[in-house]
């Protein structure tokens, strides 16, 4: 996504599901595995690819059940993919495309709002207290790095409009 390739995302998260699909059901006759942490980790980067995918695209979020995902992968999923925003967001600005980094801060900070008031233990949320602690950090850092910019950008358009007035 962050390549702009969306189809060629889309194909890998196919394969990604198709493999944890795969995962799941060898492991479904042995519960305690199927609780473990790879298969967790497993959802929760597929949760993360199909949620930063519908993110960019400024689709709906699939849900937990519409992924086959457990709700605290999903909600990791979430926070890291609000997190991967990031690197999106600032891929727009570099463009120029200030508008569409606003929708997108928003967005992470609609999930960060979300997040953060999931009050469970590590134990049943698969330590999203720590991962939403991380989402944190980096929409405060790039709040501030999208301000920085929206400043320069009215301060350049300032500049341009008085170097105008004095020709």
């Amino acid at each position: 996504m962050h390549q702009l390739r969306p189809d060629e995302a889309l194909r890998l998260a196919d394969e990604a599901g198709a493999a944890l699909r795969e995962a799941q059901e060898a492991l479904a006759p042995f519960p305690s595995l199927v609780g473990s942490g790879p298969l967790h980790d497993a959802a929760k980067e597929y949760a993360e690819a199909r949620l930063t995918a519908a993110m960019v695209a400024d689709d709906p979020l699939p849900s937990p059940e519409a992924l086959d995902v457990p709700a605290a992968a999903w909600l990791n999923g979430l926070a890291e993919a609000a997190s991967e925003l990031r690197r999106h967001l600032l891929d727009r600005l570099r463009q120029g495309e200030l508008a569409r980094s606003e929708t997108l801060l928003a967005t992470m900070d609609d999930a960060y709002g979300l997040l953060v008031t999931m009050d469970y233990p590590d134990a049943v949320s698969g330590g999203l207290r720590r991962t939403t602690d991380a989402l944190r950090a980096v929409l405060e850092r790039t709040r501030g790095d999208l301000t920085t910019t929206l400043l320069q950008s009215r301060l350049q358009a300032a500049l341009d409009q008085a170097a105008g007035s004095l020709d």
